[in-house]
């Protein structure tokens, strides 16, 4: 029994492990691109719930959304929105915003 133990508390561990690494890019500099892209729409932190634009989503609402992942926010910057401007973005810079927004979970 107590092996079972170690084995599920090493998949749960490997789970964690991997979740993390499914959100390449840095933070740090998803917030420094997203303060220089996305502020004047966005609220963009913890401590300012509303969004400049009513209707414009925080950041923190964003990452709160149920179901929300890396991935999803990924396929959502490569596609084109009426509301929001057409972003053109790096790799990186998209990875980094993505990360910066994945961060805001709790």
């Amino acid at each position: 029994m107590r092996f079972a133990h170690l084995v599920v508390a090493a998949f749960i561990g490997m789970a964690i492990v991997v979740a993390h690494a499914q959100v390449p890019g840095d933070a740090h500099k998803g917030r420094a691109l997203a303060q220089r892209l996305c502020a004047d729409c966005h609220s963009l932190g913890k401590d300012n719930v509303r969004s400049p634009p009513s209707d414009a989503p925080s950041f923190p609402a964003i990452a709160a959304t149920p179901g929300m992942t890396a991935i999803a926010l990924n396929v959502f910057f490569q596609t084109p929105h009426k509301a929001m401007p057409n972003l053109v973005l790096t790799t990186d810079q998209r990875n980094d915003i993505i990360a910066y927004i994945m961060s805001l979970k709790e």
